[in-house]
């Protein structure tokens, strides 16, 4: 079944993120789909679990989704992630040459889609990708607001 609309498949990404947040890990997650809207492959922040800096949400999506296609250009794809990406992954989604990324909220800390950097929409780059935020900003911010107010021991 195609996902429709950016909206489904970023609470499809929040879903994934709810596992994040039930493991212990910063609550991102994201969903990678095919250009017919089929999703092909899904991940959640696993970091600390992994021991590996490298398994972002989206970069879990990635790896899931290049293997479901056996190839790791991935035209035609979307991919939609709860937090907006960082410097490490919108190289990631360039390099796989994805047509989309679409975010929930943005990080003002590390976020190379406009918050910090602007990293896709650097001229020189090889391929450019289309990025949209905002997408359910307010749930995707409030999961992670209540997921770091109560690792500081803070109540709602």
């Amino acid at each position: 079944m195609a996902v429709a609309g950016d909206e489904a498949a970023m609470r499809l990404a929040l879903q994934q993120a709810e596992l994040a947040y039930a493991a212990g890990e910063v609550p991102v997650g994201a969903v990678v789909l095919d250009a017919d809207g089929q999703v092909i492959g899904t991940g959640f922040n696993r970091t600390i679990g992994d021991h590996d800096p490298t398994s972002h949400a989206e970069i879990v999506a990635l790896r899931q989704a290049a293997a479901s296609m056996r190839n790791y250009r991935l035209p035609g794809a979307r991919l939609f992630v709860t937090l907006e990406p960082c410097v490490m992954c919108i190289g990631a989604m360039l390099h796989a040459r994805l047509d989309r990324v679409v975010y929930g909220a943005a990080d003002p800390k590390t976020g190379a889609c406009g918050s910090v950097l602007d990293v896709h929409a650097i001229a020189q780059l090889n391929h450019q990708t289309q990025v949209t935020g905002g997408v359910l900003a307010s749930e995707c911010g409030d999961l992670l607001r209540q997921f770091f107010r109560e690792r500081r021991g803070r109540s709602a």
